[in-house]
């Protein structure tokens, strides 16, 4: 009876490994130290769930493993075709389900639309077309034809729309024709360029914009701050700014305040508007509302309050809002008319969102997975009842947005006026939290009760858990990549380059199942040749060059597919080592198709690296789970310090006997302009440099794997801008960093 259990068990599991692989789940992965991980059963079937796949039997687990065996069979037509401009004529295989041989008596019509409605149709007849393949499924007999477009496409998005016809009833339900659409997506071979960069070299200035202090601003960095600092680099001879992503945030506990976890990466942030520069609050008594003692007590604090700032700056905007709905959108006035056509243009995904927001609002829940039920699904009547009687306060959302929009084209076109060529370098965050509105709009397309994440590896012990729900990979496709598409058309407006965070998300990311911990979580792999040539259309198309964070455990395939397409590499000067010897690299080891930089948000400042504050405060926090590890930590510290100079002393940009002694010097100006030295003189096309590494800061702006123990996303910079701007050691810096020719 056992040995019968255990044969059950054992085609059980043996069903649902077949069904993991068809799904992406990779059954097994090397660490960061070499060792090899094989995902167990529990895990596999864990994630199978979170993608909506039924696995509760051996029947449901063998139906699902049917479904995608065959999927391309029994799909008449798939859902998304994504093919190289340089691959024409396209071909559309469609899949035709036939009882017997009575192909003789089909008519197939069908179209093909581009982006300006333009439309051109077809109609084929059994005796012009070949077959090319013929599959017996369940014993029902299929048949494969291209449908073949002979002129050449240009790179865009088309819609394809295929109707199958037959003078009897002979498909399934007893009809007598079947109907299929698909998105054909035709794309480059490679991510925009400019002219201008492929003899020369960039440098730009890396700032977390929230964390900006100045002598206007409400107490967190805004957009007439990051206008001023476009100003000044463009004074410096730099030619971009890079700034944290703005997608859209809580801006409240205890959800936290990071910008790589969003409620939205389709829209962003209202707290950062300069309210005072929005014409209508010129128009208000807003000193009521913020008396000058609040404002000195934002400014002052040193660290930024969110929820305030956020609550003040709502106040204003409702009143500001009043004014402008009666004043122009009712009398449609040219302005009224300018708002009225950014929504039309938004379509509906400004509605949506700001529909979530209106609701978050009133049921006073941000996580839309805390509503009532029948608030949970955009579509249901009780969503549709209340988008009637809100429409008012749905307008005020996407008002918000329309200002954002105004404020950060304000930006753009000063970067465009002052010549700084690359302009604004935007940050896209890998996800979206599971409460937000992207993942309410979009339900389909994520597992929601799993979290994305990474392995323990040296740098998080017990692995990270990012807190927020990977997309499926096959419902990406399912829904012709639509989000990710908007995703990315969103982020690369009013910037000439954008970084993608985790890079290693396009070909496979971390799953964590519900109640796991990260060690028992798994990669699941992505469609990266389609993402990837996305990527690469919508690059072109807005003119934005593509940097791919490709830190971690990343295999040069990977590497090699990015550079295919013309991602750049992303390189940190602390990694760049001579593995497995931990001196560093050389700079003319380092790609030229690459960005390289000093550190992140992730990472601590040079001033922080050097003193080692990282280890001190996780050490603190109990991240250590002996003395041994953290002493181990200390050393390989002090080791780094002595390779650096070294490196520094091997290049020339400090004397060979600086640093003679054992003792280290303390970090300083010296120090810090010859490391950005040495990136400088490596071949890498961009160069980055971090505001807080030049100014001193000791503190990094997030320790990865904390919450509630350190202040992340929270810390403002020592200095107001207006001292910075004129602070010498930035001149110093743009004396060697000026690669304009």
């Amino acid at each position: 009876m056992m040995a019968d259990k255990n044969m059950d068990n054992y085609h059980y599991d043996a069903l649902i490994n077949e069904l993991s692989d068809l799904c992406g789940i990779l059954p097994e992965y090397w660490d960061i130290s070499g060792k090899k991980h094989i995902i167990s059963i529990d895990t596999k079937k864990a994630i199978l769930k979170t993608m909506n796949i039924q696995v509760e039997s051996e029947d449901k687990v063998a139906k699902e493993i049917y479904k995608r065996k065959w999927k391309s069979w029994l799909n008449f037509v798939e859902p998304a075709y994504v093919v190289s401009v340089n691959a024409q004529p396209v071909n559309i295989p469609v899949c035709i389900p036939l009882s017997a041989k009575k192909e003789a008596a089909l008519v197939i019509s069908w179209s093909i639309k581009d982006e300006e409605g333009r439309k051109k149709s077809f109609i084929l007849r059994s005796n012009e077309f070949d077959i090319v393949e013929i599959q017996w499924i369940n014993d029902k007999r299929y048949i494969k034809i291209n449908l073949s477009y002979k002129e050449h496409l240009k790179i865009g998005y088309y819609d394809v729309d295929i109707q199958c016809k037959h003078t009897e009833k002979i498909f399934s339900g007893q009809k007598s024709s079947i109907r299929g659409k698909s998105k054909l997506i035709i794309t480059p071979d490679a991510c925009y360029i400019p002219e201008y960069l492929q003899n020369s070299r960039k440098w730009g200035l890396s700032i977390n914009l929230y964390a900006v202090r100045s002598e206007h601003n409400w107490g967190i960095g805004d957009f007439s701050d990051l206008k001023e600092i476009v100003r000044w680099v463009a004074g410096l001879k730099g030619d971009f700014i890079g700034i944290n992503p703005l997608h859209a945030i809580p801006n409240t506990k205890p959800f936290g305040f990071s910008p790589y976890l969003p409620i939205s990466r389709l829209y962003k942030n209202f707290i950062y508007l300069d309210v005072e520069k929005i014409p209508e609050v010129k128009q208000l008594e807003y000193r009521d509302i913020l008396n000058s003692r609040k404002l000195d007590e934002l400014r002052n604090n040193s660290l930024i309050d969110y929820e305030k700032i956020a609550d003040l700056k709502e106040r204003i905007l409702r009143a500001a809002f009043e004014v402008f709905y009666n004043k122009h959108y009712k009398k449609n006035t040219p302005k009224g008319e300018e708002f009225k056509k950014y929504i039309l243009d938004e379509g509906e995904e400004i509605e949506h969102f700001a529909i979530y927001m209106a609701l978050a609002s009133k049921l006073k829940k941000i996580n839309w997975q805390e509503w009532q039920a029948k608030y949970r699904i955009n579509s249901s009547p009780a969503v549709q009842s209340f988008k009637k009687t809100n429409r008012k306060e749905i307008l005020f959302y996407q008002y918000i947005q329309w200002l954002i929009e105004r404020q950060l084209r304000a930006v753009s076109i000063v970067a465009k006026k002052l010549k700084v060529q690359i302009g604004l370098y935007h940050d896209l965050a890998i996800g979206s939290s599971g409460g937000g509105s992207d993942t309410w709009n979009y339900q389909e397309v994520f597992a929601n009760k799993a979290n994305a994440g990474a392995p323990p590896d040296d740098f998080s012990p017990d692995g990270q858990n990012w807190g927020f729900p990977p997309l499926i990979p096959e419902k990406l496709k399912e829904t012709g990549y639509k989000l990710f598409i908007k995703t990315l058309r969103k982020n690369m407006k009013y910037g000439g380059a954008i970084r993608i965070d985790h890079a290693l998300g396009l070909f496979r990311l971390f799953w964590i199942p519900p109640e796991m911990k990260p060690k028992d979580g798994a990669y699941v792999s992505y469609p990266s040749e389609d993402l990837c040539r996305i990527i690469a259309l919508e690059s072109i198309r807005n003119n934005t060059i593509v940097i791919a964070e490709d830190l971690g455990t990343i295999g040069e395939n990977i590497r090699e597919t990015l550079k295919r397409f013309n991602m750049m590499s992303y390189r940190l000067f602390y990694f760049e080592r001579n593995y497995p010897d931990p001196s560093f690299l050389p700079p003319d080891k380092y790609p030229e198709m690459a960005l390289c930089a000093l550190t992140t948000h992730d990472l601590p400042t040079i001033t922080g690296y050097w003193k080692a504050r990282d280890i001190e405060v996780k050490k603190k926090i109990g991240q250590f789970k002996d003395e041994n590890k953290y002493k181990e930590k200390i050393t390989e510290r002090e080791r780094d310090r002595k390779l650096m100079l070294e490196a520094l002393k091997s290049q020339g940009f400090i004397s060979a006997d600086y640093a003679d002694s054992d003792i280290i010097p303390e970090m300083n100006t010296e120090l810090c302009l010859a490391i950005y030295k040495y990136l400088a003189s490596t071949p890498c096309k961009l160069v980055l440099v971090s505001l807080d590494d030049i100014i001193g800061t000791v503190d990094q702006q997030n320790m990865p794997g904390t919450i509630d123990s350190y202040p992340n996303w929270i810390q403002k910079i020592p200095l107001t801008l207006e001292k910075i701007m004129s602070d010498r050691r930035f001149t110093d810096l743009s004396e060697f960093l000026s690669f304009r020719t």
